[in-house]
């Protein structure tokens, strides 16, 4: 949900900063207020860095190249960090499918359990599960990554929309200023293809629950692809060639790795059983709690009971006592 919540409002500011729909042409450069600021210390700058790149690159599609180019090195720069993230997400799930089965006891006796209060019993035994084990909630999914682009994407939007030179370019004579479905759609592929693979080194059990956050990359792509500029679906595109890459050294290097070291520290730290049949059996039959609540109240009322007479007792004594 962290995740979602993180990609959502960087597709809500996407639409924002583009103003919704897509301009055509060469636009005046803000000077003040907030749009200013953003020019100023991101677009001018990543305008600057693309023009002098394509100055290197040289012949009619430099402006293009120029920003792949960029775009392929951010990129790059974030990919240790990227599979940072992916090495602690596959491990968790490693985590995770090792305690399925206590985790699926669980959603069975959920659903026959009848009353709210029981559920809710049954309910916190996962929590238990997931703290007694070392399982983060969050999956080892980090939004680092996504955070740290979202200036990128500002910035070449700003780049190509406020520049005579970028914003009249073109790339293999599709103008970067203008939205492209061709560009959005090869994007898409990838981020397509990346997410079907990611979904493969998943357990078959969490995959149900995975692969809606994950097919929401692709579909964003799309999205934002299709309200932006061509310059922006092109560094989706580069993000695009570099995740796939990511996601190629994830499923056939890194993954099959983290399996040989979960299973010999399994062997050496199995897992703990915090839920069994007979634990869930005393939940719902009103075993434990009830027992110790019915013997709390028991011994509170004895105490209670005892108090009292202790101070009858006292009383009693003070008006025995011989007044001198």
């Amino acid at each position: 949900m962290k995740y979602i919540s993180v990609l959502s409002l960087i597709v809500i500011f996407a639409v924002v900063l583009t103003g919704c729909t897509a301009r055509t042409g060469v636009q005046h450069a803000p000077t003040s207020g907030p749009y200013g600021f953003v020019y100023k210390w991101l677009g001018t700058p990543f305008q600057n860095l693309i023009l002098a790149t394509a100055k290197h690159v040289g012949g009619r599609d430099a402006y293009a190249w120029g920003i792949v180019i960029i775009s392929f090195v951010v990129r790059l720069l974030l990919l240790p960090l990227s599979l940072n993230q992916q090495y602690k997400s596959t491990a968790q799930q490693e985590k995770m499918r090792a305690v399925q089965p206590q985790l699926k006891l669980i959603q069975a006796k959920q659903k026959e359990a009848k009353d709210p209060a029981t559920q809710q019993k049954i309910s916190a035994l996962m929590m238990d599960v997931y703290k007694q084990n070392n399982i983060s909630l969050t999956g080892g999914i980090g939004c680092l990554p996504l955070l740290l682009q979202f200036p990128i994407l500002i910035a070449i939007y700003q780049a190509v929309q406020y520049s005579q030179e970028i914003g009249v370019a073109t790339f293999m004579n599709i103008p970067l200023g203008q939205p492209s479905l061709v560009i959005t759609i090869v994007a898409t592929v990838f981020y397509i293809i990346q997410s079907w693979l990611s979904l493969q080194v998943v357990p078959q059990e969490q995959r149900k629950q995975m692969q809606t956050m994950l097919w929401m990359n692709p579909v964003m792509t799309f999205f934002i692809s299709m309200i932006s500029s061509a310059a922006l679906a092109l560094y989706f595109l580069a993000g695009g060639v570099v995740l796939l890459i990511q996601q190629l050294i994830t499923n056939y290097i890194m993954t099959p790795k983290i399996r040989k070291q979960a299973d010999a520290n399994l062997k050496d730290h199995p897992v703990k059983i915090v839920v069994t049949e007979e634990s869930i059996a005393k939940i719902m039959a009103g075993g434990p709690s009830s027992s110790s609540n019915s013997s709390g109240s028991s011994n509170g009322g004895s105490s209670e009971s005892k108090a009292h007479k202790s101070a009858r007792e006292l009383n009693k004594g003070k008006q025995n006592k011989p007044k001198e």
